[in-house]
């Protein structure tokens, strides 16, 4: 089982940040120590969803520079005692290196069972930085042709980086709507788009994005929490079937 996987998309607004902290708990749920590592600095908002903001001190810049020891800078979460974070830097000159992230995410492997990199959107060094120390990757895009356009962009980048295990996760998915859009006849054609082979469908559940934006676990009846936590069981090498797609 991969540690280390980096979660990313091709472009701003498909739900990445939810995605990771939804994971995180699920995977948190099954028995397992999770940290997540926001890599999206100046923007990250981690810290706030998993309810730690208020105590927070230090973050991974802090770490890299010797002004903090690295368990200083790493917090539980406020819902899950598996469940830890380690912040994003707080302005964008301090993006962590790929070689320092690949040593230093190195390290905190060692002690959990998942470690996972909330990537910023794009390609830039942020991204470089994200992917570094991966070798799995999530690709969460919605479905729909300018975001599937920026994920295979991704999707090669990340090849670049030698991230070759890669998988997508269809985020916010609407049946009804998808038919109604028209862009795609059906979910093998958003696989073709995004060049990924699919690993999730996330349905749009108004439940997961509040549960974000009030620190706390996605409900676990939900439909987003049923997905995220059918989506850990495949990380840890369940063979668990997609839904019929109607039921989202």
């Amino acid at each position: 089982m991969e540690k280390v996987t980096v979660i990313t998309s091709g472009k701003g607004g498909a739900g990445k940040s939810t995605v990771t902290a939804g994971l995180g708990a699920a995977l948190a749920a099954r028995g397992k120590r999770v940290l997540l590592i926001d890599g999206d600095a100046g923007l990250g908002c981690l810290d706030h969803m998993l309810g730690v903001s208020e105590r927070r001190v230090f973050d991974i810049a802090d770490v890299v520079s010797g002004s903090a020891d690295p368990d200083k800078a790493v917090y539980v979460s406020s819902f899950s005692p598996n469940l830890f974070l380690l912040p994003a830097p707080e302005t964008e000159e301090d993006v962590v290196s790929p070689d320092i992230m690949r040593e230093l995410v190195g390290i905190f492997a060692r002690y959990y069972d998942h470690v996972l990199i909330d990537s910023p959107a794009g390609v830039g060094q942020g991204f470089l930085s994200a992917a570094a120390s991966a070798k799995r990757a999530m690709l969460v895009a919605t479905p729909d042709p300018v975001c599937l356009r920026d994920t295979a962009q991704t999707h090669l980048r990340l090849e670049e980086a030698g991230v070759t295990q890669q998988r997508l996760i269809v985020n916010r998915f609407h049946c009804a709507t998808f038919r109604a859009q028209g862009f795609y006849h059906d979910l093998d054609e958003v696989i073709d788009a995004a060049g990924a082979r699919l690993i999730a469908v996330i349905p749009d559940d108004p439940q997961l994005a509040a549960a974000g934006t009030n620190a706390r676990p996605s409900p676990e009846k939900s439909p987003g929490g049923m997905a995220l936590a059918r989506l850990a069981a495949r990380m840890e090498g369940a063979r668990v079937p997609l839904p019929p797609l109607q039921k989202f």
